[in-house]
């Protein structure tokens, strides 16, 4: 009995999916096949999508796919998939948490003289990211090509950017974590923000260099530490490239483990609610678990310099 172009394209599905042999798509698709994503709208390739296929098994070395249907109708077939793996290495930046995924999809196939000419998918990496829990806003920064940001040169100069966020008047945070080991880590940021009071929600920006952006993301609970006057010093050391910043620190606990820096205005221990990627920065969004006030006057940032946050004068 011949093979029917559905054996033909499961076979080779899981070929690729399941044993990582991507070339096993050649023969089943055109050679102007396209791929387009309906969650992105991009629009890729066969070349691109072998390099998914290697991304993601590299990420999810376990993986293995299930064909739970496939429907024909001449030209057109629908499958309808569930596919398994552990989290065991990066994946598009997004640093490995170990967990177990399930994820469903299913693709639009238009055939043309028996080979995948056009294939729309419910799914892509970006979409696996999201089933566990780290969805991408990426597609929201991406500019047409007629996005005029000024009325010149329909572009932004850095400086102007630069200027505008030099005019902003911040706080000074240690943002808090501990890494697999147990060991305390740490980073200045003065992208933190109250989301709300009830329920108690806030969120802090990290860039995906800083490194203790693997041992966050990978931690379920973070702590943000509004430094006081007295701390210029704990400043200096966490923007620094120590490698043990916590050295000569005096800190404690909280609940959960967080590392909470003693002497600071105020501190609290967040559970890491939410991971959303937003191309060199994640945004961490927290629910407060615990907090603590101090009688200590916070220290002020502006313009790359520090000042007295007891001396400011009501207008």
């Amino acid at each position: 009995m011949q093979p029917t172009i559905t054996d033909t394209v499961t076979a080779a599905w899981k070929a690729a999916w399941d044993e990582g042999d991507v070339d096993a798509l050649d023969a089943i698709v055109t050679a102007d096949y396209q791929r387009e994503s309906t969650g992105t709208k991009k629009v890729t390739g066969l070349a691109e999508l072998k390099q998914e296929v290697l991304d993601v098994r590299a990420a999810f070395p376990d993986l293995t796919t299930r064909i739970d249907k496939v429907i024909a109708s001449g030209d057109d077939v629908a499958i309808f998939w569930t596919t398994t793996g552990t989290f065991t290495q990066p994946l598009r930046g997004v640093p490995p948490t170990g967990g177990v995924v399930e994820t469903r999809g299913s693709n639009a196939l238009t055939l043309r003289d028996g080979r995948i000419a056009y294939e729309r998918v419910t799914w892509d990496s970006a979409e696996l990211l999201a089933d566990l829990g780290v969805p991408s806003l990426g597609s929201a920064f991406e500019e047409a090509p007629d996005v005029v940001v000024d009325n010149l040169s329909g572009n932004l100069p850095s400086d102007v950017m630069k200027g505008f966020n030099r005019q902003f008047i911040t706080g000074v945070t240690v943002v808090t974590t501990v890494d697999d080991e147990g060991r305390p880590r740490g980073l200045a940021a003065n992208s933190y923000a109250s989301i709300s009071l009830d329920p108690p929600l806030v969120l802090v920006c990290v860039q995906k260099t800083s490194s203790t952006y693997p041992a966050l993301f990978q931690s379920s609970h973070l702590g943000i530490n509004i430094l006081s006057n007295d701390q210029l010093g704990t400043v200096r050391t966490f923007a620094s490239k120590a490698p043990d910043k916590f050295a000569d620190l005096e800190w404690h606990a909280g609940p959960h483990g967080t590392p909470l820096i003693d002497g600071s205005a105020a501190s609290l221990e967040a559970e890491i609610k939410e991971r959303f990627q937003a191309k060199t920065h994640t945004i961490f969004v927290g629910r407060v678990r615990h907090a603590e006030v101090g009688e200590a006057h916070p220290m002020v940032y502006k313009a790359g310099h520090f000042f007295d946050g007891a001396r400011l004068e009501e207008l």
